[in-house]
């Protein structure tokens, strides 16, 4: 049985696409999955499963969101492992205590390689923001204060981008692992 992780996109954000987490753990648990359990109410959830296609697994979940629901929800699978994988690759720069920065880890919803996305997003502005890419994850940094000069910061959430990505801060990405491995 492998452990798994959804990062469901856009839900409950200011009234829109509202999705209580007791329910969808409920249907997640109506799929067979195990061990299911949610982390805040953005969509971040833990569970278990003998399934081994992701695009399997996050086609299921986006159809019963779907049925159950009536919400078009973009989800990103990943393993545990895959996840601690890119974690254990996750540059210095990022995740760090550093007050004077927010770090972000970028999941992709289609079949764009990380590389495409940096392509359509373009360069970040020097000295206020960094990439680095992991696989299919990027990993990025940006100055809070000046994160409105930052050009990751207004492209990745312009059309013809955002709907290609889910983004979680470094904060929930290491809580979610924590809360896996002490499942």
């Amino acid at each position: 049985m492998e452990r798994y992780l959804a990062f469901l996109r856009g839900i409950n954000i200011s009234g829109k696409n509202k999705l209580a987490m007791p329910d969808l753990k409920k249907e997640m648990e109506k799929l067979k999955f195990s061990e299911v359990s949610t982390y805040l109410n953005s969509g971040n959830v833990l569970f278990s499963s003998d399934l081994e296609d992701v695009i399997s697994i996050r086609e299921q979940i986006e159809s019963m969101i779907q049925k159950e629901f009536g919400l078009n929800v973009p989800t990103h699978v990943i393993r545990y492992d895959d996840l601690r994988d890119a974690l254990e690759h996750a540059p210095t720069w990022w995740g760090t205590q550093d007050k004077e920065k927010y770090h972000n880890l970028i999941f992709i919803l289609t079949q764009d390689s990380a590389e495409a996305i940096c392509d359509m997003v373009g360069e970040p502005s020097k000295e206020l923001e960094t990439i680095q890419v992991y696989q299919n994850v990027i990993f990025w940094t940006f100055d809070r204060k000046s994160y409105q000069k930052c050009n990751w910061w207004k492209k990745t959430a312009s059309a013809g981008v955002a709907e290609k990505l889910t983004i979680r801060t470094a904060n929930t990405i290491k809580k979610v692992c924590d809360i896996i491995a002490f499942h």
